[in-house]
């Protein structure tokens, strides 16, 4: 269990760290950059994020993700499986109406083509100003309620505007047949004790993927590594290579 007091760690870390990195993961930064055609930290952050999930799926999503932090954090007040199905599906259309509004932004935008990490930043921080920190608690409430009213990473689940970065980027490799990380199961080894489940912090039905040879490909699963840590038949192991 000693990985995931690690992992806890460092996402709760990313989480506190959040006022400073809060605008390189925006949504809305990105288009007010692309009518000025700068390409800004969130660009280089989604860019940085598709070509990572080639090699390492979603595992930003269980490492590192700020968002991610706190909703674990929340997990303490809610904490049942969200329900999916086509919920997990809205996010995709976020998504691509997002996409859609940052290109025709950038079609409509003015001036040479820049680069500019820093913009709307000062000094490459994000939260500096009093004004600043309304718009961030506006931005934190969005991320919680959804987990609150719903469950475990319900907002994962259902509205992250960087989830469909690292499926597609993830797809990438899997086509490719590059060495990804993801988690394999030995379905026969399996005694069906679902704890594997219960310590899913996104809420997944590990067990049954398990059993169905399904985990490997799970678009949902942030291969934090807590079921893997959990199997007392080892089971559930981390592997490079696709069989």
């Amino acid at each position: 269990m000693k990985r995931q007091t690690i992992r806890r760690t460092i996402i709760f870390i990313s989480f506190l760290l959040f006022p400073i990195t809060a605008w390189y993961f925006s949504p809305y930064l990105i288009i007010m950059a692309a009518s000025e055609h700068i390409m800004n930290g969130s660009f280089i952050v989604f860019m940085s994020l598709l070509i990572f999930s080639v090699f390492f799926g979603r595992a930003f999503c269980g490492y590192l993700c700020p968002a991610g932090g706190l909703q674990e954090c929340v997990a303490r007040c809610n904490d049942k499986s969200a329900k999916q199905g086509w919920r997990n599906k809205i996010k995709y259309v976020i998504w691509i109406l997002w996409i859609s509004a940052i290109v025709v932004t950038f079609i409509l935008g003015k001036n040479h083509v820049t680069i500019d990490p820093f913009f709307m930043t000062d000094h490459g921080i994000s939260v500096t100003e009093i004004h600043n920190y309304i718009i961030y608690y506006g931005v934190l409430l969005i991320l919680v309620l959804p987990s609150l009213i719903h469950g475990r990473r319900a907002t994962c689940h259902y509205l992250c505007w960087m989830a469909p970065f690292m499926v597609i980027g993830s797809s990438i490799g899997r086509f490719l047949h590059v060495p990804q990380l993801h988690v394999e199961a030995s379905a026969a080894d399996c005694i069906s004790c679902n704890r594997c489940s219960k310590a899913c912090p996104m809420g997944l039905d590990v067990a049954h993927m398990a059993k169905e040879g399904s985990s490997s490909k799970c678009t949902e699963c942030i291969l934090c590594g807590a079921c893997v840590d959990e199997c007392p038949k080892k089971v559930l192991k981390y592997c490079w290579r696709w069989k």
